[in-house]
């Protein structure tokens, strides 16, 4: 039986792929039509698909109808969600069905994380009506015990102060997260929480932010949007603590699994360490992520995640010896070998990588990628030896997919993997068979240092490198070795 799971016809298009039940690919859509977070499927995408056979059935990640009443509540006016007509313009004419959008985030979290009772979080923008929920999972069992709808949403508050300050709403978020390591937090944020947050603890706004913010504070100008952007960041916290708390109070359980787009804000993320003792967020929380969620809303089955390596193969033509070697002379060079990762961040496998130890590198990896100075880039490390290097909280898994920020213990040694503040989001790699725990092994052997610097291989407003032409203008346009 073959089952694809489908998230589509709103932003980041993904499409996963079940045998029975395994997992057995995923991907978004941006990777194979090279358009930077592609709403739609596209036909690459489907008939790489394909190859695994063609799906018996489809499960679409939320309710159009829903979906379509919000919408003209909303005055966004009539869209086409007719999920039939929407696959037959890639020829899926199987049997489908549909689960709400909500549901698709929690199933997502919970059935691919290891506990088998937990409390499931959910923020995002907007999901049909839904904005926050709250999940009490148990055995296969997922119970909503929290709901708080449209217009109020953390998530589309965080966009709409994203928009205010210059950049991309729905995109560029995490730039806002880096920035606000440059402001001062107590400039603006209580007035922005005055201005916008009717309640803390009851999530609700003063507006409806749906179409941004732009006429707010129209005297702050590009003088203060590093302030803007540490009040904002300082506003979500508060937030999202509490909810931490609204969880941790309506269920009996110390697990969390904590989903949707909001849950990309690594910043915020380890606070959940202080009242939760395990936490698991699927690598892709976001709509993308959906598309392996909504097959297991309908399945209820935990599948095993042993690797966010989902996607298009690369086979291998370069070895791990050619790249530590080329590493250790010229100390920056893509790697794009393998699978894919599903998801919005590289872990190895579609990678740029750098030695964190010159004081140059920062910069240079910043002009391959042509993005500001202030972004952080994130260290990977051999997994026994992060505590060493790194205060992390939780175990050392916890931090296998770049998801918390960490303070780095001799932040003087790795200048290019320390943020403003102090922080890196730090990826650990277990001892496993993938290439880049053998390429970081090789590493470490030859340098005696166990970290890279690792960034996505993509420039600022691209997706990332998926296949080997890909890889080939990459190196062309952007003079910089990859390995494929």
């Amino acid at each position: 039986m073959i089952t694809w799971g489908i998230s589509a016809n709103s932003h980041d298009a993904a499409l996963a792929v079940f045998e029975d039940n395994n997992l057995i690919f995923a991907s978004h859509s941006e990777r194979f039509s090279r358009i930077k977070n592609d709403p739609d499927l596209c036909l690459d995408l489907v008939n790489y698909a394909r190859q695994f056979g063609e799906p018996d059935k489809v499960i679409w990640y939320e309710r159009p109808w829903v979906k379509t009443l919000r919408q003209l509540q909303a005055g966004q006016g009539f869209k086409d969600n007719r999920v039939g007509a929407y696959l037959k313009r890639y020829n899926i004419t199987c049997p489908y069905r549909t689960v709400r959008h909500h549901h698709s985030h929690a199933a997502a979290g919970y059935y691919t994380s290891q506990f088998r009772e937990a409390c499931v979080i959910v923020i995002d923008a907007i999901g049909e009506f839904e904005t926050i929920t709250i999940w009490q999972a148990k055995g296969q069992k997922l119970k909503k015990l929290y709901s708080q709808r449209y217009p109020h949403s953390i998530g589309l508050w965080y966009s709409a102060m994203t928009q205010r300050i210059g950049l991309k709403p729905n995109e560029e978020e995490y730039i806002l997260m880096g920035m606000a390591a440059y402001g001062q937090a107590k400039k603006l944020a209580p007035r922005i929480g005055r201005d916008f947050v009717a309640s803390y603890e009851n999530f609700t706004f003063r507006q409806n932010l749906h179409r941004g913010c732009k006429d707010w504070a129209p005297e702050l100008g590009q003088a203060d949007v590093y302030d803007l952007a540490a009040g904002t960041q300082r506003v979500y916290e508060e937030l999202f603590r509490n909810i931490l708390y609204l969880g941790r109070h309506l269920s009996d359980s110390t697990n969390l699994v904590l989903m949707g787009g909001c849950a990309l804000n690594c910043s915020a993320n380890s606070l959940a360490f202080g009242l939760f003792d395990d936490v698991w967020i699927m690598p892709n929380p976001g709509d993308a992520g959906s598309a392996v969620g909504a097959v297991l809303a309908v399945t209820k089955e935990h599948i095993p995640w042993t690797t966010p390596f989902l996607g298009y193969v690369i086979e291998p033509q370069d070895t791990i010896e050619d790249i530590v070697q080329y590493l250790e002379q010229h100390r920056i060079c893509g790697v794009a070998q393998g699978a894919a990762e599903y998801g919005p961040r590289a872990f190895g496998n579609r990678s740029l990588l750098a030695d964190p130890r010159g004081s140059d590198v920062r910069d240079r990896v910043n002009a391959i990628k042509q993005r500001q100075q202030f972004r952080p880039f994130a260290p990977v490390v051999l997994e026994e030896y992060v505590k060493e290097y790194f205060d992390i909280r939780g175990r050392a898994e916890h931090h296998r997919y770049m998801q918390f920020t960490s303070r780095c213990r001799h932040p003087e040694l790795f200048p290019a993997i320390i943020h403003a503040d102090g922080t890196s989001r730090v990826q650990t790699v277990p001892k496993d068979s993938s290439r880049i725990r053998q390429l970081l092994e090789l590493w470490y052997d030859t340098t005696g240092c166990p970290i890279l610097l690792n960034t996505s291989l993509n420039i600022r407003g691209e997706p990332m490198v998926n296949d080997r032409l890909d890889a080939r203008r990459f190196e062309k346009q952007y003079n910089t070795r990859v390995f494929t």
